[in-house]
């Protein structure tokens, strides 16, 4: 069953903060949107010239025009050495967004086919009841590679990616996964959406300028979904990928024959040279001295 409130000591602020919207959630009743509060993130970017070579800059944020979003976190996977590497993956993660929500960073959890588990909170009515904002162009559910990043993929994901030792065949729906990874906390102020224009439609109202993508995977969802990289970047949103909070579909044993870790790593070079920064994670969890 879904809660707003694990069972868990919360901190007094996170209380505070989290009531108005539980008290909000009467079918009607339009939601609170989290209070914009000063405070500067400084992100020390990572981009790639075509050459590959690395290049770093610091870029410096708002947190009232900054969101995080959460990609495709799912609480199972049919591939189980993904799962398991989610499974690590989301403790870490969730104590990043908590630092960054605490910093008045909006958190997007955007876990894609289970909205269903989501239906009736707060969290997934504060997402809907946003204004259709009109984007410069259709917002698509998913945004597949072009034929120049084609050719130039860095790896094989044809068959897929998994690399467990013994490939179960998997063509979906059904799904394994129902819900968001719960180590990940959704809670206060946060949204939930796996839609990319419903996403647009909140980050327009809120006035959010700034998208910081993790989650998996890096060459699959986090580059295709509706709210990725490529469509984000195409509609103006300045974006960067958390690139230690996320891990690729590839499997060793097709081109071009690195490990797990070399594969995930060549694909964040890919998204560093064709489509936006990467920082590391820590960033996200404080902001400048005397800036808020």
């Amino acid at each position: 069953m879904y809660t707003d409130l694990h069972m868990k000591p919360v901190s007094r602020r996170t209380l505070l903060a989290t009531l108005p919207a539980l008290l909000a959630a009467a079918p009607g009743n339009a939601l609170p949107n989290r209070p914009k509060v000063p405070g500067t993130l400084r992100l020390r970017a990572r981009r790639r010239k075509k050459s590959g070579a690395p290049t770093e800059s610091v870029l410096e944020w708002p947190v009232a025009k900054t969101a995080i979003i959460i990609c495709d976190m799912w609480d199972s996977h049919h591939c189980q050495l993904s799962a398991q590497r989610v499974a690590l993956m989301a403790p870490r993660m969730n104590q990043v967004v908590s630092a960054a929500r605490s910093n008045g960073v909006m958190i997007v959890h955007s876990p894609s086919d289970v909205m269903k588990f989501y239906e009736g909170t707060a969290h997934r009515q504060r997402m809907r009841q946003a204004p259709t904002a009109k984007s410069p162009f259709p917002i698509l559910n998913r945004c597949p590679r072009v034929p120049e990043e084609e050719e130039k993929f860095p790896i094989d994901d044809k068959a897929g990616g998994c690399d467990d030792p013994v490939v179960t065949p998997f063509s979906g729906p059904p799904y394994p996964w129902t819900r968001q990874h719960p180590a990940i906390d959704v809670i206060g102020f946060d949204g939930v959406s796996e839609s990319g224009q419903e996403i647009y439609n909140f980050a327009k109202q809120e006035g959010i300028e700034k998208i910081v993508l993790m989650g998996v995977h890096t060459n699959i969802c986090v580059l295709n979904r509706g709210f990725g990289a490529r469509q984000m970047t195409r509609l103006g949103f300045e974006v960067v990928l958390a690139r230690d909070l996320t891990d690729a579909m590839y499997d060793p044993r097709t081109r071009p024959f690195v490990s797990h870790t070399r594969g995930t790593e060549l694909v964040i070079e890919h998204i560093e040279t064709m489509w936006c920064p990467s920082i590391q994670s820590e960033d996200l969890t404080r902001v400048l001295p005397g800036s808020a």
